[in-house]
């Protein structure tokens, strides 16, 4: 899975990533224009797919989407088992934005999301590099049914996520900068807090996931 969302500065690494991304067909350049520009635009292109992966761990800076380094260029990824919790959930709160209550709300949530449409959700909320990172993998044993939605407002944007191949094939690939766009921008969590963007990208995600699948499911953020 590897899709065009909007610009994200943290990449989903790759010993994370559970899908591969679809081949882009991109058309030849014509006798007017110039190489060059166009086998960079399909570099970028090929770029950004992969590097909106994720941001699990946290692991690439914004400089690197604007320097043209590759994830495997950058820091290798974080991997801090020990901030984990002792027992299972689907809400790891390492940075401290969700109160008690609005956690157990969202855990909630999440329960009755999996249990009506068998799609997983799992919220990280992170201050990179406060991270458990790469470990949350097998925590949450993350698998194509499974959203990994990252809460981290250093580099901007504050929602990121994974999307597992079998959701990918029913939520159209726009609803996620379309929600990153609306709920996750700095003006928005900075008016309003990092756990309203948190909780807003929660209840859009499970409206979308109950709509019935056909060409215009998902069109709005709710």
């Amino acid at each position: 899975m590897g899709f065009l969302l909007q610009p994200c500065p943290l990449p989903f690494p790759a010993a994370l990533s559970t899908t591969k991304a679809p081949k882009r067909i991109f058309a030849p350049p014509t006798a007017a224009s110039n190489t060059k520009p166009s086998n960079f635009k399909n570099w970028a292109d090929d770029f950004r797919s992969k590097s909106l992966k994720f941001v699990l761990a946290g692991t690439i800076a914004l400089g690197i989407s604007l320097s043209g380094l590759s994830a495997a260029d950058a820091k290798v990824g974080v991997n801090k088992p020990e901030l984990l919790p002792k027992e299972f959930s689907p809400v790891i709160d390492v940075a401290g934005f969700l109160s008690a209550g609005q956690e157990n709300r969202l855990c909630q949530e999440i329960a009755d999301l999996e249990k009506d449409t068998g799609f997983k959700l799992r919220i990280l909320a992170q201050n990179y590099p406060d991270t458990p990172g790469l470990a949350v993998k097998d925590f949450w044993q993350v698998d194509d049914r499974t959203i990994v939605f990252v809460a981290d407002p250093t580099f901007g944007n504050i929602l990121n996520f994974n999307v597992g191949a079998s959701v990918d094939l029913d939520i159209p690939r726009s609803f996620w900068s379309r929600l990153s766009g609306k709920y996750g921008n700095m003006f928005y969590w900075k008016e309003k807090g990092e756990e309203a963007s948190i909780e807003a990208a929660v209840m859009a995600i499970s409206n979308c996931l109950r709509e019935p699948v056909g060409p215009n499911n998902c069109s709005d953020v709710k």
